[in-house]
């Protein structure tokens, strides 16, 4: 350093001026130039730097969006600037890891590390392993926290962020020669293999073999010696043990297979190999049973150890690891009898699952071995024959002799679940602490319709007894909500939070406080139901005026309570409890709020029992409410809907997909709407019919199902739409939930709701399906299932390629497996001769047709499907031929058919 640089350090207006000199380079976002204005500072100088950058740092913090680009440049220079200002190690990694400075324009790792080249190679590694740590900033200070340790000789830190930014930063087009140039590149492949997330980059990194495919270039590596081959092996076995979806372990199984392990340490880990054939995904269960299956025929594998392999794979779902597992048994045993006695129990658990080729394969391999096992041994197989299917007891017979009567040999009773008791929701809110404190809950999680509900009421009940007191309580609450103090915000964000409806309970505790707009109020209870919106835009509308007009009228001394407040879980109100409610309003003269009213009376339980009495108690009110409930009470004309389907065009086309082929109109009642306020009307006819679709697809929410829990078939044509995107398309899901509550409900059933059931079982996820069985088998035992209804359109569904069949296999299995066998049958009775009929049968017709033929050999059930006949009489062992023959024998039995009973 010269005279005149230490001069100019050592004096105060120097340091003085050098500050100022830096600062105006950082306001000007010139971080080129921030490194060459550092150095001649102190460490006083710095440290008032510092000061001056953190308070910049705040301000830029509250610059409008039109500045984003200054505020870019002059993050940039922040960052370097402040990590050349600070000290201590763990204050520079702050900075450094700070969100609102680490961008993709503000990180800049080649100016920082010129900033801290004169720290101790201690400290630089300090603040590497800092940032190393924190996941996120790892991976976007990935070059930075490279410089440092390099410069500094620390460790690698294998860190989750850091291997994610080390495998973004490798050149796929020259993998091989990046892995191999790479000194980290051993301890950072060890923890890439046991991360939990694989990396993107090792998941995905094209075919085996080519020359980005990482597991090929790591193989390469391993036999060049530049990676460990036991470890790598161990690392891969470890990953694979610990589970998880098969996106994260695609790279560990690929490059197992590629680096096999030996002999030797394929006996080592044998309880591994087990593990995973019962646990693992498909592709991983796989590799473990070839694993194990080279030990078993070699000898190698004990018979403890090969019996609990057996029962893991057969437990599991995948029809080619079952088929695997039985030709392996049959094999092994084969060629070491003396282990029959321990397999062959395993085996006959086998007896009872529900795909009948499974059951034969295990029966033929028992028979094949059973000269093998003691008396004793066999007579457990005997009794383990008992679950197998009716078409394999002559066959068994042949096997054991003296045969154990089966269920099935009994007269067949159909099970059914028990009907659902109703479920009565509590009593309005008690105290108002409490009310707060489930609002509050709610506000952090969605919370089911009924507990929206239930402190809907009570905050009602609350604001009715005293305001002021509840108006306090929802200051103090709720002080830190967005629509509470928006002063908070940037100019530019001070938006009309309730712009797009009144988000919830929001507006009306808004209301309480007077943080909305009395505007905004009105315009809300106000607004139209637009006569071309789809039908759930309508709901939506109906369910915001509704929260509107609680917002406008709360704590206002005429809304004491809500009529509409549902007494049921399904969101039914029982006739008397709303005749209470009316007589309440009546004793204290006043008039009910008429869309709160519209909506008790779409909740009224017309068919209760109660009903005729409720309607004469409500007449008596003198009350002109209690006068248009007695009248509701006893209409004989319930809101109608009728469902069309336009013909489906060319693949490519919008309507191909079933969801924007579907027309709902709603029966003109002119009735109707001289009863109800406008806000209703739309349910009525004065909806356009929905020729384009609609955006509300892949929304269900639980609250529409309380909407009309008294007009069923309405509701049903209502969720018609959503259902059919779940069955036709890829992404929506948890679209069923309003299922159950439907099942559960009142009103008339017609074709709406037959669809809307088979669609629920036709549905692509899982869970979908089976809130839909539920359903289907609720209705069932209530007795109002239409069961051939539903296979006619489960028919029409599948012969326009618009359902896949395998989704209703699924379905239709679970359902069987609860004992409802002659419910499915019924079902698959009217679905099938379509199918059967087709010039060229569908793919995953014998599917269907085994659990059919289940069903009919479970049930009894006779008489001739239409088409069967032809596909039985071909040659052929394919599953189509083969359980066209069952079926057809099954139905030719002639065997009675009971009744259907609930248990």
């Amino acid at each position: 350093m010269g005279v005149e640089m230490t001069t100019a350090v050592l004096s105060g207006t120097s340091d003085a001026s050098g500050v100022d000199a830096l600062m105006k380079a950082v306001r000007a976002g010139r971080a080129g130039e921030v490194p060459v204005l550092l150095e001649p500072l102190d460490a006083s100088a710095r440290a008032e730097a510092l000061r001056q950058l953190k308070a910049l740092r705040s301000e830029v913090r509250s610059w409008d969006w039109n500045r984003w680009e200054e505020t870019a440049r002059v993050r940039r220079a922040l960052y370097v600037a402040g990590a050349g200002c600070h000290t201590g190690a763990a204050a520079a990694a702050s900075w450094l890891g700070g969100r609102d400075l680490l961008s993709w324009r503000t990180e800049d790792g080649v100016l920082t590390l010129r900033v801290l080249l004169d720290r101790t190679p201690v400290w630089r590694a300090d603040v590497a392993h800092r940032l190393a740590a924190k996941p996120t900033v790892a991976e976007a200070c990935y070059g930075l926290i490279r410089g440092l340790v390099e410069n500094s000789g620390a460790t690698v830190p294998a860190t989750d962020g850091y291997v994610l930014g080390w495998a973004r930063q490798i050149t796929d087009s020259r993998l091989l020669e990046s892995l191999r140039a790479d000194p980290q590149t051993p301890v950072l492949v060890a923890h890439a293999l046991a991360m939990q997330e694989t990396p993107d980059q090792l998941a995905s990194s094209g075919k085996s073999g080519s020359a980005t495919h990482w597991p090929t270039a790591l193989a390469a590596l391993v036999s060049e010696g530049v990676l460990d081959r036991a470890e790598t092996v161990d690392l891969c076995v470890s990953r694979l043990l610990r589970g998880g979806r098969q996106r994260n372990l695609r790279f560990s199984l690929a490059l197992l297979q590629l680096v096999p392990p030996n002999a030797e340490e394929r006996r080592e880990r044998i309880a591994d190999w087990i593990g995973m054939t019962a646990n693992a995904v498909s592709p991983v269960a796989g590799y473990a049973q070839k694993a194990l299956s080279g030990l078993a025929l070699e000898g190698a594998l004990p018979g403890g150890a090969f019996a609990e392999m057996t029962a893991g794979v057969l437990f599991r779902t995948e029809k080619k690891l079952l088929r695997a597992q039985l030709s392996l048994v049959n094999r092994a045993l084969a060629k070491n009898p003396a282990l029959a006695a321990e397999v062959l129990p395993v085996v006959a658990d086998a007896f009872g699952h529900d795909d009948s080729e499974i059951q034969e394969r295990a029966l033929r391999v028992v028979a094949r071995h059973l000269k093998s096992v003691d008396e004793e041994t066999s007579r457990g197989l005997s009794e383990a024959a008992s679950l197998l299917g009716p078409a394999h007891r002559s066959a068994a017979e042949a096997v054991f002799g003296s045969f154990v009567a089966t269920a099935d040999q009994l007269p067949y009773e159909e099970l059914l679940p028990p009907v659902p008791e109703p479920e009565f929701l509590p009593g309005p809110e008690g105290l108002l602490e409490e009310l707060m404190e489930d609002l509050l809950v709610q506000q952090r999680r969605s919370g089911g319709a009924m507990e929206f509900e239930r402190a809907l009421d009570g905050l009602v009940r609350h604001a009715h007894q005293d305001r002021d007191k509840v108006a306090a309580h929802v200051r103090e609450s709720f002080a830190d909500a967005y629509w509470y103090d928006t002063s908070a915000f940037p100019h530019h964000l001070r938006y009309d939070y309730f712009r797009h409806g009144p988000r919830g309970m929001e507006a009306v505790l808004a209301s309480l406080v007077g943080k909305v707009k009395p505007e905004r109020i009105e315009a809300g209870r106000n607004q139209p139901v637009p006569p071309q919106a789809c039908v759930h835009r309508a709901m939506e509308v109906t369910e915001e005026i509704r929260i509107w007009e609680v917002a406008h009228l709360i704590g206002g001394g005429t809304l004491p309570l809500l009529l509409s407040t549902p007494t049921r879980h399904t969101g039914g109100i029982d006739p008397l409890v709303l005749v209470g409610r009316l007589r309440e309003y009546a004793d204290a003269g006043l008039e009910p709020a008429p869309v709160d009213l519209g909506h008790a009376l779409l909740r009224v339980r017309r068919q209760d029992p109660s009903a005729a009495q409720a309607a004469e108690q409500a007449e008596a009110l003198g009350s002109e409410a209690g006068a248009r409930l007695a009248a509701w009470l006893r209409s004989e004309n319930p809101l109608v809907a009728t469902v069309r389907f336009r013909p489906r065009a060319d693949k490519g086309s919008d309507r191909w997909w079933l969801v924007n082929r579907i027309l709902v109109e709603m029966a003109k009642r002119p009735e109707f709407k001289k009863e109800f306020p406008k806000t209703f009307h739309w349910l009525a006819g004065g909806l356009l019919p929905n020729a384009r679709g609609c955006y509300h697809w892949e929304q269900v929410p639980e609250r529409w199902a309380t909407l009309l829990p008294a007009d069923r078939e309405l509701l049903a044509a209502f969720l018609l739409s959503s259902m059919a995107s779940a069955v036709d398309g890829d992404s929506a899901r948890d679209v069923t939930g309003p299922l159950t509550l439907l099942a559960e409900g009142e009103g008339q059933m017609g074709r709406a709701v037959a669809l809307v059931l088979a669609f629920g079982l036709g549905c692509r996820d899982a869970d979908d399906r089976l809130r839909a069985v539920d359903a289907l088998l609720v209705l069932a035992a209530r007795g109002e299932l239409d069961a051939r209804q539903v296979g006619r359109d489960l028919a029409w569904l599948l012969a326009e390629r618009s359902m896949k069949p395998n989704r209703l296999a699924d379905a239709a299995r679970t359902a069987a497996a609860t004992g409802a066998y002659g419910t499915v049958w019924t079902i698959l009775s009217e679905a099938l001769p379509a199918l059967l009929e087709a010039e060229k049968p569908m793919r995953g017709l014998g599917e269907l047709l085994a659990i059919a033929a289940d069903c009919v050999e479970r049930c009894g059930a006779t008489g001739e499907l239409s088409g069967l006949e032809r596909h039985a009489s071909a040659r052929g062992t394919s599953q189509l031929v083969t359980q066209s023959k069952r079926l057809l024998n099954a139905l030719r039995q002639k065997t009675d058919q009971g009744t259907a009973e609930s248990p």
